[in-house]
């Protein structure tokens, strides 16, 4: 029974630091950050008083992308896995996040010139090891 405890702890301590273990430094985009900064509205997440670039400035702060762009209005950060778009919104900025694969393809006419296309053949991905 004291086995069974001991590699029951280990097995929730293991767990729990996985969990822990992404930070600033993965590259993972910063969901819960933006949850607690931004309002949710507009579809996303809401500053009302921001404009976009302050906005992506911000957020590029607290967790580097891996690539930003800018097309037109609206700045894009590519992460790990995701894209956070930012546009202009009732004076404001709205923050919008999307998987890679479903953001690519949403935001495409601002992106094809300059991200890879994860429907390619060549498209290997973002995170470490992968595609390989």
């Amino acid at each position: 029974m004291k086995t069974a405890r001991r590699i029951s702890v280990l097995f929730l301590a293991t767990a729990a630091l996985a969990a822990c273990s992404g930070g600033p430094g993965d590259n993972a985009v910063p969901s819960s950050w933006i949850r607690k900064e931004y309002r949710a509205g507009g579809g996303g997440y809401v500053d009302r008083t921001d404009p976009v670039s302050t906005v992506a400035d911000e957020i590029d702060k607290h967790t580097s992308a891996q690539d930003r762009t800018s097309s037109s209005s609206m700045v894009f950060l590519r992460y790990r896995d995701d894209i956070v778009a930012i546009s202009p919104y009732q004076g404001g900025s709205r923050i919008e996040i999307d998987d890679y694969r479903n953001g690519y393809r949403r935001w495409k006419p601002h992106l094809s010139s300059v991200w890879p296309d994860p429907d390619s053949d060549s498209f290997r991905g973002g995170g470490p090891g992968s595609g390989k």
